[in-house]
């Protein structure tokens, strides 16, 4: 258990995500910051009330500024603007740029040598503009993507089978959008390969409905954007720092030369501990998956060159 956590945005992600730490017990204190004045006070504060029912002690607090966070040693940083129907997550980067930007410049304040764990979209240029807005190293700037893209191929894998998704092994990396790279030649179910029980056509269907998640949810929502399991998806990682579990899991992370790619935040397989991002493994692709994740990463290059830090 740490001392502290911080969620920097108490949206829906943000005020979700501070639940969950709390009912993992995964620190004493989660504060909620947002900029909205009451909003993070009045969720706390009925947060830190369902303690008793749900059995934890975590006190639960929500600020409109940064001195209760400070010293924190993770944040999990939510804060932008969410997508809208017929808007991509590209057409966030210049509104979310400048609000990621004054929350990281903010966390390097107060917690200098806190890990930051990246939600806000389009993730992964997000996850550049914190690294540089903060001066962290890559290895305390970690994106939360290739987990909830993963847990949603999973889920859709264990549909179409009529499986339990505890059984199915996958991955997902590449940036997170429209050009996911789902790894089918190490997807398995409980060590089967999956290509031996769905046919090519299903397999490819399933793929696209992955790389559309974010999207098929904000259809249905109408005025809002998934936020159940991206904050399962934050919080995952967030355990897997406190605990020093050494789970290997897709995220976005700064790479410098790994899988032939350099200067670019991308999804691949990471391993996580108490020091964050503690090592990046590297896998062999097939051809064709190759040449997804590079047209991915390049696709995420291009608009970090727009928020030009």
């Amino acid at each position: 258990m740490l001392n502290k956590i911080t969620v920097v945005g108490a949206g829906n992600v943000g005020a979700t995500a501070a639940q969950r730490l709390a009912e993992k017990n995964l620190a004493r204190t989660v504060v909620m910051v947002d900029v909205v004045e009451g909003v993070p006070q009045g969720k706390a504060l009925d947060q830190w009330q369902s303690g008793p029912v749900e059995g934890y002690d975590t006190r639960i607090y929500g600020t409109n500024d940064y001195e209760l966070a400070r010293d924190s040693e993770i944040f999990v940083v939510t804060a932008g603007i969410a997508r809208k129907p017929g808007m991509s997550r590209d057409d966030l980067v210049k509104t979310n740029a400048g609000i990621v930007k004054a929350v990281c410049e903010q966390i390097a304040r107060v917690a200098p040598k806190s890990i930051i764990i990246v939600v806000s979209n389009p993730l992964d240029v997000m996850c550049y503009v914190a690294m540089k807005a903060s001066g962290f190293p890559r290895e305390r700037v970690i994106g939360m993507a290739g987990v909830l893209d993963t847990a949603r191929y999973r889920m859709f894998l264990a549909e179409a089978m009529d499986v339990s998704v505890e059984d199915i092994q996958a991955m997902v990396l590449g940036g997170h959008g429209d050009t996911m790279v789902p790894l089918v030649s190490y997807t398995t179910v409980s060590g089967i390969p999956v290509t031996q029980l769905l046919a090519a056509d299903k397999l490819a269907q399933i793929v696209t409905r992955t790389r559309n998640g974010g999207a098929e949810i904000v259809a249905h929502l109408k005025t809002g954007s998934a936020y159940y399991a991206p904050s399962a998806a934050a919080v995952q990682m967030v355990e897997a720092i406190v605990l020093d579990k050494k789970r290997i899991l897709p995220c976005a992370a700064w790479l410098t030369g790994e899988y032939g790619l350099k200067d670019v935040y991308c999804g691949v397989p990471c391993k996580l501990g108490k020091g964050g991002l503690e090592q990046i493994l590297e896998v062999t692709l097939t051809d064709q998956e190759k040449k997804d994740l590079y047209a991915s990463a390049e696709a995420v290059r291009a608009i970090q060159a727009v928020v030009g830090l």
